[in-house]
């Protein structure tokens, strides 16, 4: 029940109603018995910096943020954590007696059950597959991690190399990029003993599409990773089961950036696997 002392947490966003959060959020907030609510935030784009200082009236503790506003919304805070600068974006914002600090929680959530499987990244070599708005966090993540080499692959160098160049000078690792197809591209997949998909390539509702990786270049013993978690097994991640490799869906990054967050905003350790069921069992029912 929502009293006068229950701490308000929510999403903004803009369309919202897709959004799997509070139904997660809401499942682990339950489980710990902690007097707090999580509300879906639909803000139009126009009207976020209102949104910002109205959720900071009303005393929010906190909110995750989505698209359109992970960027946007980074002028408008009056601090910054160094991982969200870094990758460029913020997903959770905590408010402090009406100090708004902003987190990325992406990166921890994607480490997460890497961590928990016990996949060795330190001195690893990485293939990242895509070069968008979530390799970033992805990439970092790899870098803090001790890689020695990651190989980000895209359909077009430019832009991969764009990225690649703004976290060279953070890194030892070495940063190579390569298109789709090319004679690196086969050379990275032999090499790589993690190998990650950012792409939306198999994403419902084109389930049959793909990332075109030779699977006979992988090693069996590569750890394989999509960000994706609808459908709960893409055509890329089952090819990559049937070649004898390890796999990881992306429900437990979402299940983990938004542990992540629940713990920045409340001081508990949130049940991360509550979070992962209330995930499916929302995703059923759609």
């Amino acid at each position: 029940m929502n009293t006068g002392k229950t701490k308000n947490l929510g999403v903004m966003g803009w369309p919202i109603a897709h959004s799997l959060s509070p139904a997660m959020q809401q499942a682990a907030i339950e489980q710990a018995g902690i007097d707090y609510s999580y509300v879906a935030l639909p803000v139009e784009p126009e009207k976020l910096p209102q949104a910002v200082e109205g959720l900071k009236a009303l005393n929010f503790s906190g909110w995750n943020v989505t698209i359109p506003h992970k960027r946007a919304i980074m002028p408008l805070l009056d601090e910054i954590d160094e991982d969200a600068v870094i990758i460029g974006a913020v997903n959770t914002v905590v408010n402090r007696e009406g100090q708004l600090k902003g987190y990325n929680t992406d990166m921890l959530g994607f480490l997460s059950p890497l961590q928990e499987k016990g996949v060795k990244l330190a001195g690893a070599r990485a293939l990242i597959l895509g070069a968008g708005g979530a390799a970033r966090a992805v990439l970092w993540g790899l870098l803090r991690s001790g890689v020695a080499a990651v190989t980000l692959a895209v359909r077009t160098p430019e832009k991969g190399e764009s990225l690649a160049e703004e976290f060279r000078s953070r890194t030892e690792a070495d940063i190579s990029v390569c298109a789709f197809g090319s004679e690196d591209f086969r050379k990275a997949e032999a090499e790589a003993d993690i190998l990650v998909n950012t792409t939306p390539l198999g994403m419902t509702p084109k389930v049959e599409e793909a990332p075109p990786v030779d699977w006979d270049s992988v090693k069996a013993s590569a750890f394989v990773y999509d960000i994706i978690y609808t459908p709960a097994e893409t055509r890329f991640l089952r090819e990559a089961r049937e070649h004898g490799c390890a796999i990881q869906n992306g429900e437990a990054m979402l299940a983990g950036q938004g542990a992540a967050a629940l713990a920045l905003w409340t001081d508990i350790e949130p049940d991360a696997a509550c979070m992962c069921h209330a995930l499916r069992a929302e995703l059923s029912k759609r």
